[in-house]
Parts: structure tokens; C-alpha cells; sequence
């Protein structure tokens, strides 16, 4: 299990677990003709204070060009920056993070070499929940809750359920991922997420600020005024 040390990864720890409810995640093939720089720049005016660079399609350059340009409107925003799977443009950009399926790398050997990285890993079973923060890392995701389209070969999906039991066997700040929509937020926060990631939900929207304004105020509506179950380092 890792300690939080003072500094730079305090402060980004600090952020996520206190400033972020809407966590998009960007996927351009499915963002209607808009370029991932596009649905940064919307997903940002509409008050994001998190935002995933998903891109498993540009070769390394276009995708070391593109973090670079993630990285420095992010910054200009005040939100974080996390870079799916890819380590390596993480470091060189200087991202806050990165998010780590079970078939990436490691979370041991990511936070070896990058202490001061948030380290999000995907939890898909208890098993994985109850591992994460002795495997290094510094959030976990709960998922597939609902049917989705952004992952193939998905059979089995958790359901809102799910939230209440996995979060319980970490002591790690969380999220939910997989197919949620804006009328599934209530529910969701009733069982005790604070931090929804969404696609499709952002990407494939008219208007992508409304949207991310939209979620953010029915997110932070549907904590107010619940005692969620938190452990000592969500605060």
C-alpha cells in the first residue's frame, strides 16, 4: 500500500477526491465528427475538473502532440489530466495520471517508476476492489455497472448495486463507470458514488458543455445533503 507523501501528488490526490464529480472520458469515433481537442475544450468550459485522454487508434506521435495539448489546457482550466494505459506519454507531458485496465501494465511497476502519479485501476470484481491499493494504486473504477458500446465482448455487468459492496473492501477513493445516463445519477449517488465517468454520455451529446454542466449539477444535487461512507483519506 502506498503512503500519501507531501507534495505533488498530495495535491493532486486533494483535487480529485474533493473537486471532481463528472469524470469524461474521451473517445473521438464516437464523438460525432468532433476531434478529441474539440470535446476537450467543451467538456472543460462546462466546469470538468477531470478529464481521460482514451485513444488506443493515433500513432505515438499524434498521441504525444495530442496529451501535450491536453496537458496545457487542463492546466489552463485547473482540472486534472489523466492519460489511459500509456505510461510513457503520461511522464512526458507531465499528466496527473493515468488509468490502468487489468490487461495494461502493472500498478506496482507504474507507481515504482512514477511515485507522484494518481494510479486509477478497474475494478470489474471484488477481488480486484480489495487489491487495489495494496497493488499501488490510488483510485479504483467500479464497472461495467449498465450495458455499454464503448467495449466489446461484454457479457457481465455489475449493476448499482455493486457500488456499496465493492467500495467497502478499499480504503480508496472510487468511481463508476459503464453505460450510466443522466437519469441514472440519483440512484447512483444513493448507493454512494461521488465521482460518475461517462463516453458517450459527453462525446455523443448536441452540445457537450450542456451536457457536462448538466451532469456536474445532478451529481453534486444528488450528494447534497447524504452522509457516504468515506474512509479516512477522502479527508
Amino acid at each position: 500500500m502506498i503512503t500519501e507523501q507531501a507534495g505533488l501528488y498530495r495535491l493532486r490526490m486533494n483535487k480529485f477526491k474533493h473537486e471532481v464529480t463528472i469524470y469524461p472520458v474521451s473517445c473521438e469515433k464516437l464523438a460525432k465528427g468532433r476531434s478529441d481537442i474539440d470535446w476537450l475544450q467543451a467538456v472543460l468550459a462546462g466546469g470538468a475538473k477531470i478529464v481521460q485522454l482514451r485513444d488506443k487508434e493515433s500513432d505515438d506521435r499524434t498521441l504525444f502532440e495530442k496529451a501535450a495539448i491536453f496537458r496545457r489546457e487542463t492546466t489552463r482550466a485547473g482540472a486534472l489530466f489523466i492519460v489511459n494505459n500509456r505510461l510513457d506519454i503520461a511522464l512526458l507531458t507531465g499528466a496527473d495520471g493515468i488509468h490502468l485496465g487489468n490487461s495494461d501494465i502493472p500498478a506496482q511497476e507504474a507507481r515504482r517508476l512514477a511515485p507522484d502519479l494518481i494510479i486509477g485501476v478497474s475494478a470489474n470484481t471484488e477481488e480486484q476492489a480489495a487489491t487495489a491499493a495494496s497493488r499501488g494504486a490510488s483510485y479504483f473504477n467500479i464497472g461495467p455497472l449498465f450495458p455499454t458500446n464503448t467495449k466489446e465482448n461484454l457479457t457481465t455487468f455489475l449493476g448499482p448495486e455493486a457500488i456499496k459492496k465493492f467500495s467497502a473492501l478499499s480504503p480508496l477513493p472510487f468511481t463508476v463507470m459503464g453505460g450510466i445516463k443522466l437519469e441514472h445519477v440519483p440512484e447512483l449517488t444513493d448507493q454512494g458514488a461521488q465521482r460518475i465517468a461517462v463516453v458517450t454520455a459527453l462525446t455523443m451529446a448536441d452540445d457537450i458543455t450542456l451536457a457536462t454542466e448538466r451532469w456536474t449539477v445532478a451529481i453534486s444535487t444528488g450528494l447534497k445533503g447524504k452522509d457516504h461512507p468515506s474512509s479516512p483519506q477522502d479527508h
